[in-house]
């Protein structure tokens, strides 16, 4: 299946498929081969397009819809060519079909609603995916539950996980709260269903549940114009400005895109007004309401524009805290859930973990974490697994609390379910939360991502289902849809995929940091070291010193936080600087111009931005 709009060329053995934007485009073709890489070499050959780059990462990936064999390989594209070339080899029936993609970074983060249109219709001929709409669920007994600790446990130590607590619900009943493993590495603490996580990004849908409140008191309406509600709002485009309503806060859909560095890299000083503020320099990238772009910056505005509603003459983060903890966390009895830092780190938490470039799990630093304060609406809760399935039972339960009584309308609920964005053809968002039907089943919920923290909540509306992961590690990322995978298959009796997706997935991390290692000197090399100066700014990101430390490693250090980074040159000639700090690993910094051998101005790049940092 093809996204609405695009160019399609007919090709011997297959097809063309490009944006309306030029230069990038996705190939899929069915070729002859022995192996993999043969059918990917032919694949490339049939398309008449040229592959100068070489491999850089070569993994095969667990097989599910049909294909009974999947492998993939990234190429080494120069930094300068700002341009993600992927392959990926599918087997069937003795047949290879492979998808070549190669796309400016740009074009692929703001289409990628588009592109998961491709990926959710790219079945084998004649094959048809499970289909669960016309079955009953399983009730979760003990036998069907020790089947997910059995996995949960297996997927732990695959990938690494300290600790992860999970909870279920089923008819109104919980059937399971409980943790495994430990709160922090070498600590004998364990985490259980009243550990706090930080649990990023399902912030949004509880912020969402607040408006909703909100609404119901006839306080303000998702129609209702923003600049009504809060003089003095601005996104960096008059027009779109104009138009943006409540609803439009929250649904990813307004076309403005992700700038996660500009607070993630300066945010000491931040509050709710220099958020909202921050606003105003942000452009969007495509049309009001067409592709789904993903904004935290925008997602918070919603919450702070909540909060105002509510506490007119409060301090924006302030109202908005109160109108949380007064309209959401005590009327569900979310006593342990909180926005204040302090107090979750002073008793039973989780403290984050990821690996590091030499494949070592370490305990991570906090820092970076603190960013998302300013932006809490959008990130910034510490739950535990009994208080978010407490949120998760109303949902299902369509507003009502436990004694019956109701605190928000099924209208609201049903409100913030609609899809305002499509991702892909089965899946979109609606206000803070993401509407999936794969498999004929209607699945709700939202995911979250911190330094260390993941975090998913999902249920089945329509069978009285509900489930909570959070771990303490950037780890659990390849576990998080596994997870919810692996309940279904046990509700439904689904076929067993969930296991060997985690599998997959630990052996390409281990791929995947290889990759990042392969030509990166560490650490840097002395000629490189010396071509930086001592400081370098940027008017959003900030300050950038440099430092050089006895041991030979250099740091480029952000005041809020630090990296050590490690120095390649690129197959273009480019000099780059390789950040090694878990999460940002991989990024770099790019050196555009010198002068007298001295970098004087370095590009840091994101999917859609570019940032020029000049030596001071």
């Amino acid at each position: 299946m093809a996204p609405a709009g695009w160019r399609l060329v007919r090709i011997e053995g297959g097809l063309v498929l490009a944006p309306p934007e030029d230069g990038s485009h996705i190939v899929v073709i069915d070729v002859p081969g022995a192996d993999a890489g043969e059918a990917v070499a032919a694949a490339w050959e049939g398309s008449g397009l040229a592959m100068p780059w070489p491999v850089k990462l070569s993994a095969e990936q667990a097989p599910y819809d049909g294909w009974d064999l999947i492998h993939i390989f990234d190429y080494d594209v120069p930094k300068n060519e700002r341009r993600f070339v992927t392959a990926a080899a599918h087997r069937a029936a003795g047949q290879w079909t492979v998808v070549l993609l190669s796309m400016d970074r740009a074009v692929l983060e703001k289409r990628g609603g588009e592109i998961a249109t491709i990926g959710d219709q790219f079945l084998p001929k004649g094959y048809e995916r499970e289909n669960f709409a016309d079955r009953r669920p399983h009730r979760l007994d003990q036998a069907r539950l020790d089947q997910l600790r059995a996995f949960v446990r297996e997927s732990q130590a695959a990938l690494q996980i300290p600790g992860i607590s999970i909870g279920i619900v089923q008819d109104g009943e919980v059937v399971m709260a409980e943790g495994f493993g430990v709160r922090q590495l070498g600590k004998d603490a364990p985490v259980d269903a009243d550990t706090l996580y930080l649990v990023a990004s399902t912030t949004k849908a509880m912020t969402t549940l607040m408006l909703g409140r909100l609404v119901d008191a006839g306080k303000l309406q998702w129609q209702d114009p923003v600049l009504g509600l809060m003089p003095g709002f601005a996104l960096g485009d008059a027009a779109t400005t104009a138009r943006v309503r409540v609803e439009h806060l929250v649904c990813a859909c307004t076309g403005l895109p992700r700038q996660d560095y500009e607070w993630l890299m300066e945010f000491r000083d931040a509050s709710a007004d220099s958020t909202l503020a921050s606003l105003a320099k942000m452009q969007p990238t495509s049309g009001f309401g067409e592709l789904y772009q993903y904004s935290n910056p925008l997602a918070s505005a919603g919450g702070y524009v909540g909060g105002h509603v509510y506490s007119p003459g409060v301090e924006k983060g302030a109202a908005y805290d109160r109108a949380m903890q007064e309209l959401v966390f005590n009327p569900l009895g979310m006593t342990r859930t909180t926005f204040d830092f302090s107090q979750a780190q002073a008793g039973n938490h989780a403290r984050p973990h990821a690996l590091d470039i030499d494949a070592v799990n370490v305990v991570t630093g906090m820092d970076v974490n603190y960013a998302i304060r300013p932006m809490r609406p959008a990130g910034g809760a510490w739950s535990s697994v009994n208080d978010m399935l407490r949120y998760v039972q109303l949902e299902l339960d369509r507003g009502l609390l436990p004694d019956g009584s109701r605190l928000v309308s099924e209208a609201v609920i049903d409100e913030r379910r609609k899809a305002k964005v499509a991702i892909g053809n089965e899946g979109a968002y609606g206000m803070g939360l993401i509407v999936d039907r794969r498999w004929g089943l209607e699945a709700v919920g939202h995911g979250g991502s911190l330094f260390g923290y993941k975090s998913n909540m999902v249920w089945l509306p329509e069978h009285g289902v509900g489930a909570v992961i959070l771990a303490n590690s950037d780890q659990a990322s390849p576990l998080l849809g596994p997870f919810q995978r692996r309940l279904i298959e046990l509700l439904f009796d689904g076929v067993p995929e969930a296991a060997a997706e985690v599998e997959a997935a630990a052996r390409t991390e281990q791929e995947y940091l290889a990759s990042q290692r392969a030509g990166v000197e560490r650490p840097a090399g002395q000629e490189a070291a010396a071509a930086l100066a001592n400081r370098y700014h940027h008017p959003a990101l900030g300050e950038l010193a440099v430092r050089r430390e006895p041991d030979g490693r250099l740091v480029f250090d952000f005041g809020e936080w630090s990296s050590e980074v490690g120095s390649r040159v690129e197959s273009d000639g480019a000099q780059t600087y390789v950040m090694l700090r878990p999460f940002f690993m991989g990024r770099a910094f790019v050196v555009v111009e010198k002068v007298d051998g001295k970098a004087t101005r370095l590009a840091f790049r994101t999917n859609q931005q570019e940032y020029i940092f000049q030596a001071r």
